[in-house]
């Protein structure tokens, strides 16, 4: 065995990467083609894109049009399923408690998500939604891909708005 064997693996792939830079176009999209707070997310199964969605709240005159629930309704028409087991969704922002229980009802199997949200947060940050035993299901989180790039975009936002 070498010394290389013992590093730990990194933690995020570069597809992991990858989708989260989609995600954060995403964001990007919400904040200056419809000047919504500014999250993006990306839902994959099995190497395929089912579903992309941005906040659109204030668009669509709608408080559940959370980017999260964007993807989800995107991918339950592709598929024709309201179901995605094995699914991952990459999101900018870590999922609210509706969003949250949401994928839990859609079974994704993975969330990543990149800026911790310290008020509303249900992927641990506040909530333990995702993972939580009450639950029939549990979602593996992952936390922190592109962190810095998600938790700036957000900042700067709401710094220009006040």
């Amino acid at each position: 065995m070498t010394d290389d064997t013992l590093l730990p693996a990194p933690p995020f792939s570069q597809e992991d990467e990858g989708y989260m830079r989609r995600a954060l176009q995403l964001a990007g999209h919400a904040r200056d083609a419809e000047n919504e707070v500014p999250v993006g997310a990306v839902l994959v199964q099995d190497g395929e894109i089912i579903g992309l969605g941005w906040n659109r709240n204030i668009t669509l005159n709608d408080p559940s049009a959370h980017a999260e629930i964007m993807a989800l309704r995107a991918a339950g028409e592709k598929l024709a399923n309201y179901r995605m087991p094995g699914a991952t969704l990459y999101v900018t922002l870590e999922p609210c408690a509706m969003c949250a229980m949401a994928l839990v009802h859609a079974r994704i199997g993975r969330v990543v998500y990149g800026a911790t949200d310290p008020k509303t947060g249900a992927a641990g940050s506040v909530f333990d939604t995702l993972v939580s035993d009450r639950h029939n299901h549990r979602i593996h989180v992952e936390g922190g891909l592109l962190a810095d790039e998600s938790s700036t975009m957000l900042r700067e936002f709401f710094r220009a708005r006040r």
